[in-house]
């Protein structure tokens, strides 16, 4: 049976392929991002779109596809759309929040020792016909203070890698967290930025955390201190990063997720970080590695064939979350999003007990505007029935498996 087309975009790597296929679904790869106008045009007859970091897919986009299914962001982030809105259309997003956790913590233990060993500037110096051997400004990170903001899957995983070094550690979080071996709590974000030798980043895009590190946050830093954004853009602002740096407040920086990123690969980019002593830019990589993107890619796809055929939203970011095991061989199963209002369930189980339709299994989720409940019925037509919770006036999306 085919369940439509899954495009994957942006080079979504090819261990994808396996779950979508099993799942009925045709895939089709494209390499890079498209422009809005060009992925109107490719979305004819796709009913399951995967993308990375650097699409966007906006409501107009959405209006002019309601048979899209799910997105599947192949990636941590999912800022390539409005998950409220997403919601609204009973569209399932998912994600991969986690394969890439080692990927990113290795990038950024490497990080720490290269600012600490000036690694960046003595390549450099090198690459240009300069030798300039000197202990000076090098240092260990063995007892050095490492300060961790964001102690989620991440963070914490730093924290071991860290003290796997000799390094103290400390963290904060707005969600109280376990502390991993001997790392502590800060009582506060101030404390931690006044105590830590090199200040790590793991936070999400939210708007608590858009221009978490200011002017004002970066000067309570530690002098000589080094700062590191593996996280997000926005959480920095580099301006005044550069400021720090240039009038000697701080020691170092490296750098991965800028404001604005580039769309593809050789397109121009500038940021007031560049030529910078002890700095060191790298382009949005964290998670590139091909053992992360062959995770993300078995991950998210999983994710999304469950959903195609079976309805599990589980781990979904955009609609309410219900799970059933299989439905079995002899039963139907009815998949219906709907505007949370009083009312709705009970309207269904007329409507299928005037047709002696069965229910065999029954799982509600809400949240405060969307409902989705999954139903498996014992049922001579399963047309009748779905047509009967279609005509539901409250319906958002409403399909068999």
């Amino acid at each position: 049976m085919s369940n439509g087309i899954a495009l994957l975009l942006e080079g979504i790597l090819a261990e994808a392929e396996a779950a979508l296929q099993a799942a009925g679904l045709d895939v089709v790869h494209r390499s890079g991002a498209m422009s809005e106008e060009a992925l109107d045009a490719a979305l004819a007859g796709v009913t399951v779109l995967g993308v990375r970091s650097k699409s966007r897919i906006t409501p107009e986009l959405l209006d002019r596809h309601p048979q899209l299914l799910a997105v599947g962001c192949f990636c941590i982030g999912t800022d390539q759309l409005d998950l409220r809105d997403a919601a609204r259309r009973g569209l399932a997003v998912f994600n991969a929040p986690f394969s890439n956790t080692r990927s990113v913590a290795e990038l950024t233990i490497a990080e720490i020792v290269a600012l600490h060993r000036r690694l960046g500037d003595r390549s450099r110096e090198l690459h240009d016909g300069v030798w300039r051997k000197s202990a000076a400004g090098a240092h260990e990170v063995r007892g050095r203070t490492l300060g961790i903001v964001g102690y989620g899957h991440i963070g914490s995983q730093v924290s071991v890698l860290a003290e796997a070094f000799g390094m103290q550690v400390m963290f904060h979080d707005t969600q109280p967290r376990l502390a991993l071996g001997n790392a502590r709590p800060a009582t506060s974000l101030d404390e931690l930025l006044a105590m830590s030798d090199v200040v790590s980043l793991h936070v999400p895009d939210e708007p608590s955390t858009r221009g978490l590190l200011g002017v004002t946050e970066l000067a309570r830093m530690k002098p000589g201190a080094m700062l590191i954004n593996n996280a997000r853009g926005k959480v920095v602002d580099l301006d005044a990063l550069g400021g720090a740096i240039r009038d000697g407040h701080l020691g170092g920086a490296a750098v991965d997720v800028y404001p604005r990123e580039p769309k593809r690969n050789d397109d121009p980019f500038s940021t007031p970080l560049a030529g910078l002593p002890n700095v060191i830019l790298t382009p949005h990589i964290g998670g590139s590695t091909e053992e992360a993107q062959a995770a993300i890619a078995r991950d998210a796809s999983r994710k999304i064939a469950r959903y195609v055929t079976e309805g599990s939203t589980r781990t979904s970011v955009s609609v309410p979350e219900v799970d059933l095991p299989s439905p079995k061989p002899d039963r139907h199963r009815i998949l219906h999003f709907h505007r949370n209002v009083p009312g709705v369930l009970g309207r269904m189980h007329t409507l299928l007990a005037e047709i002696d339709a069965n229910i065999t299994a029954e799982y509600l989720q809400s949240d405060p505007e969307v409902s989705y409940v999954i139903l498996d019925v014992e049922a001579e037509s399963v047309a009748d029935a779905a047509e009967r919770m279609r005509s539901i006036p409250e319906t958002i999306r409403m399909r068999t498996v």
